[in-house]
């Protein structure tokens, strides 16, 4: 599967319902051996002015329970 193909997609929390981020407004953690990704990093914004601030969530790739045309649903679990 490549990026572009889950790029833009909205992340959701299948234990609550809630909407986490979109993929695409996230980062990501790459393993450097292997070139996989380990993990989606979700930053936590708070807008003030252009700052961004707060804690991050990350959600590590065996989290991802189903990727779907529309979104990519996680178990809220298995984050860090």
């Amino acid at each position: 599967m490549r990026f572009k193909e889950i790029s833009g997609k909205e992340i959701v929390n299948l234990n609550e319902g809630t909407r986490l981020g979109i993929l695409g407004q996230t980062d990501l953690e790459i393993d450097e051996r292997t070139g996989q990704i380990d993990a989606f990093i979700i930053p936590n914004y708070k807008w003030f002015g252009l700052k961004k601030e707060g804690t991050e969530l990350k959600i590590r790739w065996n989290s991802i329970k189903k990727i779907g045309e529309d979104m990519i649903m996680v178990e809220s679990d298995q984050f860090l």
